[in-house]
């Protein structure tokens, strides 16, 4: 076996259609079929169920792929690390945050990584939570910052910061920081929420401030990012529920209003996976 085989049964565990494969790789779709004859005759067991119409991958098939993503996938890291080590950095450290983790958090760990280890690169993607939890299990991000209850048992969780909660309105709305006492003084607005795929968990929790202060909220949007949720404020289609720490950052036309007397609050969490084995990390983690 090779590592050509492990890219050509990758390409064609993607696409399903060894011509879309074959396209890909840039090389012939009968070239392409020998090949991946002879990684499954080199292996005893067949990898893909095909006839004239459909490629579908066996149960075999399906722990192999696993496998092959977290080879191929590790040895593209490695590549990269060496690289870095060559020209003489210790390596990098690829980071996955929400956005509301831009405003502090991440610019703190930044700055004291740049202070402790300026030989070690970053690169940073703002993804979702359940997307920075994939990642890190795939070995494709060292860290995430994320606000979940839980994560799987192969992961590592760590609180880093804990936020209220906030109203956002229009900064000419009636209601003002001094007569504001309660969510329920907007029973009848429409609510712009995180959508529930940002988190379902902090979704509930905002349902659940509602609730308490004895409505439902009449939620007209949603979206996964603050600024789409702001811009929709500040023009008047509705009011949000989001940590307070993102008021920080922002030049909009909207008012904050901490939500008093709840006894809601959200943490912004560390996470990693254990058998991380890229040797920034550790360094990394004792900065937390």
């Amino acid at each position: 076996m090779e590592l050509r085989h492990l890219s050509y049964f990758q390409a064609v565990a993607e696409e399903l259609n060894y011509r879309k494969a074959a396209e890909r790789l840039f090389i012939s779709q009968p070239g392409l079929s020998r090949q991946i004859k002879q990684l499954e005759e080199e292996m005893g067991v067949q990898l893909f169920e095909r006839d004239r119409k459909h490629v579908e991958l066996t149960a075999a098939g399906e722990y192999f792929k696993r496998e092959v993503d977290f080879i191929l996938n590790h040895l593209q890291i490695t590549q990269k690390q060496i690289q870095e080590i060559a020209q003489g950095k210790e390596g990098e450290l690829r980071i996955g945050f929400l956005g509301s983790a831009s405003n502090q958090v991440l610019p703190d760990l930044l700055q004291k990584l740049n202070s402790r280890f300026p030989k070690i690169n970053t690169s940073l993607e703002e993804l979702s939570n359940q997307i920075q939890v994939e990642m890190i299990q795939k070995d494709k991000l060292d860290l995430g910052f994320v606000r979940l209850a839980s994560v799987p048992e192969d992961l590592e969780m760590r609180s880093v910061y804990r936020d209220t909660f906030s109203l956002v309105v229009p900064a000419d709305h009636p209601i003002s920081v001094d007569t504001f006492q309660s969510v329920g003084q907007f029973s009848d607005e429409s609510f712009i929420l995180f959508s529930s795929d940002y988190s379902n968990f902090y979704y509930e929790q905002i349902l659940g401030i509602c609730r308490d202060a004895g409505f439902s909220p009449r939620i007209k949007h949603k979206s996964v990012h603050a600024l789409t949720i702001f811009r929709l404020v500040e023009n008047g289609l509705g009011v949000a529920i989001v940590p307070t720490s993102l008021k920080e950052g922002y030049e909009l036309n909207v008012r904050f209003m901490e939500i008093p007397a709840i006894t809601q609050f959200t943490e912004l969490s560390l996470i990693w996976k254990l058998e991380n084995r890229n040797p920034v990390l550790g360094k990394v983690l004792s900065l937390i």
